[in-house]
Protein backbone atom coordinates (compact mmCIF):
# COMPACT_ATOMS: atom_id res chain seq x y z
CA UNK A 1 0.00 0.00 0.00
CA UNK A 2 1.12 3.63 -0.47
CA UNK A 3 1.98 5.88 2.44
CA UNK A 4 -0.55 7.59 4.72
CA UNK A 5 -2.36 10.51 3.10
CA UNK A 6 -4.96 12.98 4.37
CA UNK A 7 -7.00 15.31 2.17
CA UNK A 8 -9.74 17.76 3.03
CA UNK A 9 -11.55 17.99 6.36
CA UNK A 10 -11.31 15.18 8.95
CA UNK A 11 -12.01 15.24 12.71
CA UNK A 12 -9.24 14.87 15.32
CA UNK A 13 -10.39 11.34 16.31
CA UNK A 14 -11.79 8.40 14.36
CA UNK A 15 -15.44 7.42 14.83
CA UNK A 16 -16.36 10.70 16.50
CA UNK A 17 -18.88 13.28 15.34
CA UNK A 18 -17.46 15.40 12.53
CA UNK A 19 -19.84 18.35 12.82
CA UNK A 20 -20.92 20.53 9.94
CA UNK A 21 -21.10 24.30 10.08
CA UNK A 22 -24.28 25.93 11.43
CA UNK A 23 -27.03 26.11 8.86
CA UNK A 24 -25.79 23.10 6.92
CA UNK A 25 -28.68 20.88 5.88
CA UNK A 26 -28.92 17.37 7.31
CA UNK A 27 -28.27 16.05 10.81
CA UNK A 28 -25.39 18.36 11.60
CA UNK A 29 -22.63 15.80 10.98
CA UNK A 30 -20.64 14.43 8.06
CA UNK A 31 -21.19 10.71 7.54
CA UNK A 32 -18.25 8.40 8.10
CA UNK A 33 -17.40 5.54 5.72
CA UNK A 34 -14.59 3.08 6.47
CA UNK A 35 -12.95 1.54 3.39
CA UNK A 36 -10.95 -1.45 4.62
CA UNK A 37 -9.03 -4.45 3.28
CA UNK A 38 -8.84 -8.02 4.60
CA UNK A 39 -11.93 -7.35 6.63
CA UNK A 40 -10.76 -4.85 9.23
CA UNK A 41 -7.27 -6.29 9.70
CA UNK A 42 -5.24 -4.57 6.96
CA UNK A 43 -4.94 -1.11 5.40
CA UNK A 44 -7.96 1.22 5.48
CA UNK A 45 -9.13 4.75 4.81
CA UNK A 46 -11.95 6.74 6.42
CA UNK A 47 -14.04 9.16 4.33
CA UNK A 48 -16.60 11.78 5.43
CA UNK A 49 -19.67 12.27 3.22
CA UNK A 50 -22.23 15.06 3.05
CA UNK A 51 -24.91 12.34 3.01
CA UNK A 52 -24.95 8.67 4.02
CA UNK A 53 -23.21 6.66 1.26
CA UNK A 54 -25.96 4.00 1.52
CA UNK A 55 -28.84 5.94 -0.10
CA UNK A 56 -29.82 3.52 -2.88
CA UNK A 57 -33.01 4.07 -4.88
CA UNK A 58 -32.79 1.19 -7.32
CA UNK A 59 -30.78 -2.00 -7.88
CA UNK A 60 -31.07 -3.73 -11.23
CA UNK A 61 -29.13 -6.38 -13.17
CA UNK A 62 -26.98 -4.97 -15.96
CA UNK A 63 -26.00 -8.21 -17.67
CA UNK A 64 -22.66 -10.01 -17.60
CA UNK A 65 -19.17 -9.40 -18.89
CA UNK A 66 -17.87 -12.87 -19.71
CA UNK A 67 -14.21 -13.51 -20.46
CA UNK A 68 -14.15 -16.49 -22.81
CA UNK A 69 -11.04 -18.62 -23.19
CA UNK A 70 -9.94 -19.63 -26.67
CA UNK A 71 -9.32 -23.23 -27.59
CA UNK A 72 -5.57 -23.84 -27.37
CA UNK A 73 -4.86 -27.35 -28.65
CA UNK A 74 -1.07 -26.82 -28.53
CA UNK A 75 1.37 -25.46 -25.94
CA UNK A 76 3.24 -22.71 -27.80
CA UNK A 77 4.46 -19.14 -27.80
CA UNK A 78 2.14 -16.34 -28.93
CA UNK A 79 2.54 -12.87 -30.43
CA UNK A 80 -0.38 -10.43 -30.66
CA UNK A 81 -0.28 -7.02 -32.34
CA UNK A 82 -2.90 -4.76 -30.76
CA UNK A 83 -2.02 -1.28 -32.05
CA UNK A 84 -4.71 -1.65 -34.70
CA UNK A 85 -7.52 -2.69 -32.41
CA UNK A 86 -10.57 -0.63 -33.44
CA UNK A 87 -11.46 2.15 -31.05
CA UNK A 88 -14.68 1.34 -29.25
CA UNK A 89 -16.65 2.20 -26.13
CA UNK A 90 -15.21 4.28 -23.31
CA UNK A 91 -12.38 3.71 -20.79
CA UNK A 92 -14.51 1.01 -19.14
CA UNK A 93 -16.89 -0.43 -21.73
CA UNK A 94 -14.20 -0.45 -24.43
CA UNK A 95 -12.02 -3.00 -22.62
CA UNK A 96 -11.14 -6.11 -24.62
CA UNK A 97 -9.82 -9.12 -22.64
CA UNK A 98 -6.55 -10.61 -23.91
CA UNK A 99 -5.32 -13.13 -21.30
CA UNK A 100 -6.92 -14.62 -18.21
CA UNK A 101 -6.67 -17.12 -15.37
CA UNK A 102 -8.09 -17.29 -11.84
CA UNK A 103 -5.56 -14.72 -10.56
CA UNK A 104 -5.52 -12.02 -13.23
CA UNK A 105 -7.13 -10.78 -16.45
CA UNK A 106 -5.30 -8.48 -18.86
CA UNK A 107 -7.36 -6.13 -21.03
CA UNK A 108 -6.58 -3.69 -23.83
CA UNK A 109 -8.68 -0.56 -24.19
CA UNK A 110 -8.67 1.99 -27.00
CA UNK A 111 -11.68 4.13 -26.07
CA UNK A 112 -13.62 6.01 -28.73
CA UNK A 113 -15.61 8.24 -26.39
CA UNK A 114 -15.57 9.73 -22.88
CA UNK A 115 -16.63 7.56 -19.94
CA UNK A 116 -20.40 7.63 -19.83
CA UNK A 117 -21.17 6.27 -16.37
CA UNK A 118 -19.49 5.99 -13.00
CA UNK A 119 -17.82 2.59 -12.55
CA UNK A 120 -16.85 0.49 -9.55
CA UNK A 121 -15.02 -2.84 -9.50
CA UNK A 122 -16.41 -4.57 -6.43
CA UNK A 123 -14.23 -7.68 -6.56
CA UNK A 124 -10.82 -6.72 -7.93
CA UNK A 125 -8.03 -4.18 -7.74
CA UNK A 126 -7.10 -2.61 -11.07
CA UNK A 127 -3.79 -1.41 -12.48
CA UNK A 128 -4.52 0.81 -15.47
CA UNK A 129 -1.34 1.48 -17.44
CA UNK A 130 -1.66 4.69 -19.47
CA UNK A 131 0.15 3.93 -22.71
CA UNK A 132 -1.23 7.12 -24.24
CA UNK A 133 -3.48 9.84 -22.91
CA UNK A 134 -3.44 12.62 -20.37
CA UNK A 135 -6.22 13.60 -18.00
CA UNK A 136 -7.68 12.89 -14.57
CA UNK A 137 -9.14 10.07 -12.56
CA UNK A 138 -12.07 11.40 -10.52
CA UNK A 139 -13.13 9.51 -7.38
CA UNK A 140 -14.57 10.31 -3.97
CA UNK A 141 -10.91 10.50 -2.85
CA UNK A 142 -10.45 13.55 -5.10
CA UNK A 143 -8.69 14.38 -8.36
CA UNK A 144 -5.76 12.22 -9.49
CA UNK A 145 -3.86 13.55 -12.55
CA UNK A 146 -2.77 10.83 -15.02
CA UNK A 147 -0.29 10.95 -17.90
CA UNK A 148 1.49 8.62 -20.34
CA UNK A 149 3.36 5.69 -18.76
CA UNK A 150 1.55 6.02 -15.42
CA UNK A 151 0.50 2.91 -13.60
CA UNK A 152 -2.83 3.97 -12.04
CA UNK A 153 -3.57 1.66 -9.11
CA UNK A 154 -7.28 1.67 -8.26
CA UNK A 155 -8.30 -0.25 -5.11
CA UNK A 156 -11.43 -2.37 -5.35
CA UNK A 157 -14.69 -0.65 -4.44
CA UNK A 158 -13.44 2.73 -5.66
CA UNK A 159 -16.15 4.47 -7.71
CA UNK A 160 -14.45 6.36 -10.50
CA UNK A 161 -14.56 8.18 -13.80
CA UNK A 162 -11.64 8.71 -16.19
CA UNK A 163 -11.61 12.04 -18.02
CA UNK A 164 -9.00 12.26 -20.81
CA UNK A 165 -8.04 15.44 -22.63
CA UNK A 166 -6.80 13.52 -25.66
CA UNK A 167 -6.94 10.05 -27.23
CA UNK A 168 -6.22 7.32 -24.69
CA UNK A 169 -4.64 3.88 -25.08
CA UNK A 170 -4.74 1.63 -22.03
CA UNK A 171 -3.54 -1.69 -20.63
CA UNK A 172 -5.67 -2.90 -17.70
CA UNK A 173 -4.53 -5.53 -15.18
CA UNK A 174 -7.49 -6.79 -13.13
CA UNK A 175 -6.53 -8.59 -9.92
CA UNK A 176 -8.91 -10.44 -7.56
CA UNK A 177 -6.02 -10.39 -5.05
CA UNK A 178 -4.78 -7.23 -3.36
CA UNK A 179 -2.13 -5.36 -5.34
CA UNK A 180 0.92 -4.36 -3.32
CA UNK A 181 4.67 -3.83 -3.48
CA UNK A 182 7.36 -6.52 -3.15
CA UNK A 183 8.05 -7.13 0.52
CA UNK A 184 11.79 -7.13 -0.08
CA UNK A 185 11.60 -3.43 -1.06
CA UNK A 186 10.23 -2.39 2.33
CA UNK A 187 12.14 -2.17 5.62
CA UNK A 188 10.67 -3.32 8.98
CA UNK A 189 9.53 0.25 9.62
CA UNK A 190 7.33 0.27 6.51
CA UNK A 191 9.54 2.56 4.44
CA UNK A 192 10.99 1.68 1.03
CA UNK A 193 14.56 0.51 1.46
CA UNK A 194 17.35 2.68 0.10
CA UNK A 195 18.19 -0.01 -2.47
CA UNK A 196 14.66 -0.28 -3.86
CA UNK A 197 14.13 0.89 -7.47
CA UNK A 198 11.58 3.52 -6.38
CA UNK A 199 10.47 5.28 -3.21
CA UNK A 200 7.57 7.14 -1.64
CA UNK A 201 8.37 10.31 -3.60
CA UNK A 202 7.53 8.44 -6.81
CA UNK A 203 3.98 7.60 -5.69
CA UNK A 204 1.32 10.24 -6.27
CA UNK A 205 -2.12 10.28 -4.69
CA UNK A 206 -5.09 12.60 -5.30
CA UNK A 207 -4.01 16.23 -5.40
CA UNK A 208 -7.20 17.99 -4.32
CA UNK A 209 -10.72 17.17 -3.12
CA UNK A 210 -13.53 16.78 -5.65
CA UNK A 211 -16.71 17.48 -3.67
CA UNK A 212 -19.91 17.04 -5.69
CA UNK A 213 -22.93 18.27 -3.71
CA UNK A 214 -25.64 17.05 -6.06
CA UNK A 215 -28.97 15.70 -4.80
CA UNK A 216 -30.02 13.90 -7.96
CA UNK A 217 -30.25 10.31 -9.16
CA UNK A 218 -26.80 9.01 -10.13
CA UNK A 219 -26.09 5.59 -11.58
CA UNK A 220 -23.01 3.48 -10.88
CA UNK A 221 -22.12 0.38 -12.90
CA UNK A 222 -20.67 -2.24 -10.54
CA UNK A 223 -18.65 -5.24 -11.71
CA UNK A 224 -18.08 -8.23 -9.46
CA UNK A 225 -16.48 -10.99 -11.49
CA UNK A 226 -18.54 -11.42 -14.65
CA UNK A 227 -21.73 -10.01 -13.13
CA UNK A 228 -22.76 -6.39 -13.74
CA UNK A 229 -25.21 -4.48 -11.54
CA UNK A 230 -26.49 -0.95 -11.93
CA UNK A 231 -27.15 1.00 -8.72
CA UNK A 232 -29.14 4.21 -8.78
CA UNK A 233 -28.09 6.40 -5.85
CA UNK A 234 -30.14 9.27 -4.46
CA UNK A 235 -27.16 11.63 -4.79
CA UNK A 236 -23.77 11.82 -6.42
CA UNK A 237 -21.30 9.60 -4.47
CA UNK A 238 -18.41 12.09 -4.76
CA UNK A 239 -19.75 14.10 -1.81
CA UNK A 240 -16.69 13.55 0.39
CA UNK A 241 -15.37 16.60 2.26
CA UNK A 242 -12.27 14.80 3.56
CA UNK A 243 -10.60 11.46 4.16
CA UNK A 244 -7.39 9.91 5.44
CA UNK A 245 -5.68 6.53 5.38
CA UNK A 246 -3.66 4.12 3.28
CA UNK A 247 -6.30 2.97 0.76
CA UNK A 248 -6.73 5.31 -2.22
CA UNK A 249 -5.92 5.40 -5.94
CA UNK A 250 -2.39 6.46 -6.80
CA UNK A 251 -0.01 6.66 -9.73
CA UNK A 252 3.54 5.49 -10.30
CA UNK A 253 5.16 6.45 -13.60
CA UNK A 254 7.24 3.80 -15.36
CA UNK A 255 9.87 6.42 -16.22
CA UNK A 256 10.45 6.87 -12.46
CA UNK A 257 11.57 3.24 -12.12
CA UNK A 258 15.30 3.18 -11.29
CA UNK A 259 16.80 0.09 -12.99
CA UNK A 260 19.25 -2.15 -11.19
CA UNK A 261 22.16 -3.16 -13.43
CA UNK A 262 25.32 -5.24 -13.09
CA UNK A 263 28.43 -6.33 -14.92
CA UNK A 264 26.46 -9.29 -16.34
CA UNK A 265 22.78 -9.84 -17.16
CA UNK A 266 20.42 -9.51 -14.20
CA UNK A 267 17.31 -11.73 -13.94
CA UNK A 268 13.73 -10.40 -14.30
CA UNK A 269 12.95 -10.07 -10.54
CA UNK A 270 15.10 -6.91 -10.45
CA UNK A 271 12.42 -5.27 -12.60
CA UNK A 272 9.54 -6.14 -10.26
CA UNK A 273 7.18 -3.27 -9.48
CA UNK A 274 3.95 -4.76 -8.04
CA UNK A 275 2.83 -8.12 -6.75
CA UNK A 276 -0.46 -9.82 -6.06
CA UNK A 277 -1.33 -13.41 -5.14
CA UNK A 278 -0.66 -15.42 -8.30
CA UNK A 279 1.32 -12.88 -10.35
CA UNK A 280 3.85 -10.04 -10.41
CA UNK A 281 4.19 -6.92 -12.58
CA UNK A 282 7.64 -5.82 -13.77
CA UNK A 283 8.86 -2.67 -15.53
CA UNK A 284 11.56 -3.03 -18.18
CA UNK A 285 12.79 0.56 -18.21
CA UNK A 286 15.53 2.30 -20.22
CA UNK A 287 18.87 1.44 -18.61
CA UNK A 288 22.62 0.94 -19.02
CA UNK A 289 23.51 -2.55 -20.18
CA UNK A 290 25.99 -4.97 -18.67
CA UNK A 291 29.59 -3.75 -18.41
CA UNK A 292 31.64 -6.98 -18.32
CA UNK A 293 33.77 -7.13 -21.51
CA UNK A 294 32.35 -10.56 -22.37
CA UNK A 295 28.79 -9.92 -21.17
CA UNK A 296 25.86 -11.25 -23.20
CA UNK A 297 23.62 -8.19 -23.13
CA UNK A 298 20.31 -9.84 -23.94
CA UNK A 299 18.44 -12.37 -21.75
CA UNK A 300 19.66 -15.96 -21.77
CA UNK A 301 17.38 -18.67 -23.10
CA UNK A 302 15.25 -20.04 -20.30
CA UNK A 303 12.39 -22.42 -19.65
CA UNK A 304 9.69 -20.81 -17.55
CA UNK A 305 9.19 -23.13 -14.61
CA UNK A 306 5.83 -22.62 -12.87
CA UNK A 307 5.43 -19.29 -14.63
CA UNK A 308 3.80 -17.84 -17.76
CA UNK A 309 5.39 -14.62 -19.03
CA UNK A 310 3.51 -11.84 -20.81
CA UNK A 311 5.33 -8.81 -22.17
CA UNK A 312 3.53 -5.70 -23.39
CA UNK A 313 5.81 -3.54 -25.53
CA UNK A 314 5.36 0.18 -24.88
CA UNK A 315 8.23 2.16 -26.38
CA UNK A 316 11.68 1.83 -27.93
CA UNK A 317 13.46 -1.15 -29.41
CA UNK A 318 13.41 -4.42 -27.50
CA UNK A 319 16.89 -5.79 -28.11
CA UNK A 320 16.22 -9.50 -27.71
CA UNK A 321 13.14 -9.71 -29.91
CA UNK A 322 12.49 -9.46 -33.66
CA UNK A 323 9.17 -8.53 -35.22
CA UNK A 324 7.50 -6.98 -32.16
CA UNK A 325 6.23 -3.44 -32.28
CA UNK A 326 4.60 -0.87 -30.02
CA UNK A 327 1.47 -2.41 -28.42
CA UNK A 328 2.57 -5.99 -29.17
CA UNK A 329 2.04 -8.72 -26.60
CA UNK A 330 4.15 -11.85 -26.36
CA UNK A 331 3.18 -14.82 -24.21
CA UNK A 332 5.95 -17.30 -23.41
CA UNK A 333 4.29 -20.06 -21.37
CA UNK A 334 5.45 -22.71 -18.95
CA UNK A 335 7.09 -25.92 -20.10
CA UNK A 336 9.02 -24.73 -23.18
CA UNK A 337 12.14 -22.55 -23.55
CA UNK A 338 12.36 -19.13 -25.11
CA UNK A 339 15.18 -16.66 -25.46
CA UNK A 340 16.80 -14.06 -27.67
CA UNK A 341 16.02 -14.20 -31.36
CA UNK A 342 18.86 -15.19 -33.73
CA UNK A 343 21.22 -12.31 -34.42
CA UNK A 344 20.28 -10.28 -31.37
CA UNK A 345 23.17 -11.60 -29.23
CA UNK A 346 25.81 -10.45 -31.73
CA UNK A 347 23.93 -7.21 -32.44
CA UNK A 348 23.98 -6.32 -28.73
CA UNK A 349 27.75 -6.73 -28.29
CA UNK A 350 28.68 -3.06 -28.64
CA UNK A 351 25.41 -1.59 -27.34
CA UNK A 352 25.80 0.22 -24.02
CA UNK A 353 22.24 1.27 -23.33
CA UNK A 354 18.67 0.17 -24.15
CA UNK A 355 15.75 2.54 -24.68
CA UNK A 356 13.08 -0.14 -24.26
CA UNK A 357 10.02 0.33 -22.09
CA UNK A 358 7.82 -2.70 -21.51
CA UNK A 359 5.40 -4.03 -18.91
CA UNK A 360 5.76 -7.68 -17.93
CA UNK A 361 3.17 -9.79 -16.09
CA UNK A 362 4.43 -13.14 -14.80
CA UNK A 363 1.76 -15.54 -13.57
CA UNK A 364 2.34 -18.61 -11.41
CA UNK A 365 -0.54 -20.54 -12.91
CA UNK A 366 -1.17 -21.12 -16.63
CA UNK A 367 -2.49 -18.13 -18.53
CA UNK A 368 -5.06 -18.54 -21.30
CA UNK A 369 -5.71 -16.53 -24.45
CA UNK A 370 -9.21 -15.14 -24.83
CA UNK A 371 -11.27 -15.57 -27.98
CA UNK A 372 -10.55 -11.95 -28.90
CA UNK A 373 -6.79 -12.47 -28.47
CA UNK A 374 -6.82 -15.63 -30.59
CA UNK A 375 -7.96 -13.56 -33.55
CA UNK A 376 -4.80 -11.42 -33.26
CA UNK A 377 -2.32 -14.27 -32.78
CA UNK A 378 0.57 -14.85 -35.21
CA UNK A 379 0.63 -18.62 -35.90
CA UNK A 380 4.23 -18.44 -37.16
CA UNK A 381 5.67 -16.84 -34.02
CA UNK A 382 6.78 -20.18 -32.47
CA UNK A 383 9.00 -20.70 -35.56
CA UNK A 384 10.63 -17.26 -35.34
CA UNK A 385 13.77 -18.59 -33.59
CA UNK A 386 14.93 -20.38 -36.75
CA UNK A 387 17.84 -18.66 -38.48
Amino acid sequence: MPRYLSLGSVPPKRHTAHRTSPGHKGEGIFYEEVVSTHGFSRAYSIAYHLRPPTRVKKVEPAGTWPVERAEQPSLRHHHLKTAGLPRAGDPVTGRVPMFTNADVTLWRCRPAQPQGELFRNGLADEIVFIHKGRGELLTHFGVLPVKPFDYVVIPRCTTYRFEFADEADLLVVESPGLVGFPGRYVNPDGQFRLGAPFCERDLHGPTRPHVVDDEKDTTVLIKDGERLTRYTLANHPFDVVGWDGFVYPFTFNADDFEPITGTIHQPPPIHQTFESPGFVVCTFAPRLLDTHPDAIKVPYAHSNVESDEVLYYVRGRFGSRRGVEESSFTLHPHGIPHGPHPGTIVASKDVTRTDELAVMVDTFRPLFLTKQAAGLDDPNYPLSWLD
